[in-house]
């Protein structure tokens, strides 16, 4: 009698101090740009959940925002909470961090997940930018002595180095049971929050300083009109010389960031876009329950 393969369904977190390449690894496990990803810290707001599915299993991604010190902002706490409630919802935790860097905020992170009863694995990442190879294990070794994680993985993210021998570990350890989604399904977020975040996507990469961490962008309309998305995005900011910035001299700032925006958005949902911003001013949004609220930021 031949013998029956089980399947296997479970949750797994992604979680990790802010910038060490979660949401990189989500987009190379989907092999989508589901969470935008920016050189800066705390590009992640929201939780994003990511579906890998193969024959033997679906494995349902949960992306956090980076737990980050100094809750100052309302908007900060949010994210410190998302980060922290996350994990109680997975089967398995991956901490992932930056190669051969421990950071006090490394061990935050690991404080928080030391209270789940869940197998914890240790993902080091941006392995590829590392000369000396040799300090790897040595390093895994030490960080691992006496913290109790269940495997370690040394991954290139950006370039999908390391991506299926952590996604077999991770199937291994997973919970037998039939898939919760269907084979195409990738994600459980809307067209409408994708696009909001490509266009916050583009404010990040273009600007620095405090800029970017004082935008929200609000979906007012998406409609399918023969086979055209038209969107209409609000850009929302602190202040009026943030505004001024934001659209640039004669329009030209906006513009370019429309221009990039779109084009994302035509790859990801594979139909022609139109895409129209506009930008308005809210002082202080970012500390603002009510208004984080009317931009779709919740635990």
């Amino acid at each position: 009698m031949a013998e029956t393969t089980s399947h296997r369904f479970g949750h797994v977190a992604l979680v990790g101090r802010p910038n060490v390449g979660k949401s990189t690894l989500l987009n190379a496990i989907v092999g989508a740009p589901l969470s935008i990803v920016t050189p800066k810290p705390q590009t992640t707001r929201h939780r994003i959940l990511g579906i890998a599915t193969r024959p033997d299993a679906q494995i349902v991604f949960l992306d956090t925002p980076g737990l980050h010190q100094g809750d100052k902002r309302a908007m900060n706490k949010l994210l410190n909470r998302v980060a922290r409630q996350v994990p109680g919802e997975a089967d398995v935790i991956v901490h992932v961090i930056d190669a051969l860097r421990w950071t006090d905020e490394d061990e935050d992170v690991y404080k928080m997940l030391r209270s789940h009863a869940v197998p914890r694995v240790l993902a080091m990442n941006k392995v590829d930018k590392i000369e000396d190879k040799s300090r790897l294990l040595p390093f895994a070794a030490e960080t691992t002595q006496e913290r109790g994680y269940a495997s370690v993985h040394f991954l290139a993210a950006r370039r999908g180095d390391g991506v299926t021998a952590l996604l077999d570990d991770l199937v291994a350890r997973l919970p037998e049971g039939d898939a919760a989604y269907g084979e195409d399904e990738m994600t459980d977020r809307s067209e409408r929050f994708l696009a909001a975040e490509l266009v916050r996507e583009q404010l990040m990469l273009r600007y620095s300083a405090e800029l970017p961490y004082a935008v929200a962008v609000e979906i007012e309309r998406f409609e399918d009109k023969r086979g055209v998305a038209h969107i209409g995005a609000v850009i929302w900011v602190e202040r009026d010389g943030q505004k001024a910035i934001v659209i640039g001299a004669g329009g030209s700032a906006l513009k370019a960031i429309g221009t990039a925006a779109r084009k994302s958005m035509e790859k990801l949902f594979d139909r022609k876009v139109f895409l129209e911003l506009w930008v308005r001013v809210r002082e202080s949004w970012s500390d603002d329950a009510a208004m984080l609220r009317k931009f779709g930021y919740e635990e």
